[in-house]
C-alpha cells in the first residue's frame, strides 16, 4: 500500500508543480523526493517478490500507516528546505 500512496502523491505533486508552480515554493523538489521514494519502494517490492514470492502490494494496516508516515516525512523535509530558502523573506525581515 505504501507504494500506491507515495506514487499517487508523487503524481499529484508533479501535476500541481507543472500547472501552478513558478519555482517559488520548490514543488519540483517535493516531486523529486516523492518520485525517488516511489522508485526505491518499487525496486524493494520487485526484489522481494522475485526472491520470496507472495504479494506484490501489501494491503495491511501496517503498510498503509508506513505509506502515510513516509509521506509525512517527505513533506517535512520539503518544508524544512522551504523554510531555509524563505521564499517570502518573512524570516529574514525580522533580523
Amino acid at each position: 500500500m505504501w507504494l500506491i500512496i507515495i506514487s499517487f502523491a508523487a503524481a499529484i505533486t508533479t501535476a500541481i508543480w507543472y500547472v501552478f508552480d513558478n519555482g517559488k515554493y520548490k514543488l519540483s523538489l517535493l516531486s523529486l523526493i516523492l518520485w525517488g521514494s516511489a522508485i526505491m519502494i518499487f525496486v524493494d517490492h520487485a526484489m522481494g517478490y522475485i526472491e520470496e514470492g507472495g504479494e506484490f502490494i501489501e494491503t495491511t494496516l501496517n503498510a498503509t500507516l508506513l505509506g502515510i508516515v513516509l509521506l509525512i516525512v517527505a513533506i517535512m523535509i520539503w518544508e524544512l528546505v522551504l523554510l531555509w530558502s524563505d521564499p517570502k523573506k518573512k524570516l529574514k525581515a525580522g533580523s
